[in-house]
């Protein structure tokens, strides 16, 4: 996996973990660990399928929608209302290669 590819999802694992928000998957609300604990498992899977070959495909096949039902995951930060995790993390993931680290 090319170093940058690496250095972006490991940044957007962080950023669920620092987020301070929660996560809904298939109807139950999940905090921050649990939150990661599910995208990392499903992040092994599919790299080790060779289905994740970018940070957006990360966030398509891992962090957006349920594989099981095809429902979205929500993302619920203080003081806002629940949004769509990819658009969620697409944002981070655009802010993060802006930031040029």
């Amino acid at each position: 996996m090319p170093a940058r590819m690496q250095s972006e999802i490991s940044h957007l694992f962080d950023f669920v973990t620092q987020s301070g928000c929660r996560f809904n998957r298939n109807g139950a609300w999940h905090d921050t660990a649990a939150a990661r604990s599910h995208m990392e498992m499903k992040y092994e899977y599919l790299s080790g399928r060779g289905l994740i070959d970018s940070a957006e495909a990360f966030i398509d096949n891992a962090a957006s929608k349920s594989s099981m039902t095809g429902k979205d995951y929500l993302v619920q930060c203080p003081g806002s209302e629940p949004q769509a995790s990819g658009a969620w993390l697409r944002t981070e993931l655009t802010r993060f290669r802006q930031s040029g680290a």
